[in-house]
């Protein structure tokens, strides 16, 4: 009888050290797939900047920027269509749809995330969204297409690859 109270407690003991090790297992995974997660807001959001600038910049005499983030995908305004993104990607972060940034003429002048979100990412940012640091959602990170070339180059941010891995092929 003695002999198996022991062996019920090591049991239980075993077992409450397992889930302690489980659970701080799932904590570091669900602290790894949101960084992802904002690397992967990162480098679509500088997508949609670096898109609507180009649609901008290549309008036909009057300077524009699209109605619907779909125009980025086929600009009909010349003769041959022109493509300026090549899919239009979801808010990695909030998983949908994004908010729209609209100029005085209800045109899209840039994006954002939805999500209210506290950022785990906090200063380090590439120089043309350095004003991010700080900020405190997610829905601040403003993708604006008046910053989208303003370090002067369109690659990734120092340490950062070019697509994030949930994004490569």
């Amino acid at each position: 009888m003695e002999q198996g109270g022991f062996t019920y407690l090591g049991v239980l003991f075993l077992i409450v050290i397992m889930g302690m090790g489980l659970a701080s297992a799932g904590e570091l995974w669900s602290t790894v797939s949101r960084r992802d997660r904002e690397k992967q807001l990162l480098w679509v959001g500088t997508q949609y900047a670096q898109a609507l600038r180009s649609y901008y910049r290549s309008s036909p005499g009057l300077a524009q920027y699209p109605k619907e983030l779909v125009d980025l995908l086929q600009d009909e305004r010349f003769p041959e269509a022109r493509h300026h993104l090549r899919q239009l990607y979801p808010d990695p972060i909030g998983g949908g749809e994004w908010a729209l940034q609209r100029g005085f003429d209800g045109r899209i002048t840039g994006i954002n995330s939805a999500s209210t979100e506290v950022p785990l990412k906090q200063a380090d940012f590439p120089s043309q969204w350095s004003d991010f640091e700080g900020m405190q959602r997610y829905s601040d990170w403003q993708f604006v297409a008046e910053k989208a070339f303003l370090d002067g180059t369109n690659g990734p941010a120092k340490g950062q690859s070019a697509l994030p891995q949930a994004l490569q092929p």
